[in-house]
């Protein structure tokens, strides 16, 4: 058994300055996949991960106007 080390890119953020609605302590923290196909979104105590597609898709849907 080998086991690997490695540093993932990591970047975090306090809500406040961009959401009205968050709380004081409130966070986002974005971990870049090692693989560099996607990345792992945490906000407070919820964990979501994105392939860059999935991630793609979700930006075309939000800025999508009819």
């Amino acid at each position: 058994m080998s086991i690997e080390t490695y540093d993932r890119g990591c970047k975090f953020a306090e809500l406040s300055p961009y959401c009205h609605h968050a709380k004081e302590g409130d966070f986002m923290e974005v971990i870049s996949w090692r693989n560099e196909e996607g990345f792992d979104v945490t906000i407070g105590d919820k964990i979501y991960s994105f392939t860059d597609g999935q991630f793609e898709c979700l930006v075309a849907m939000v800025s999508y106007k009819e």
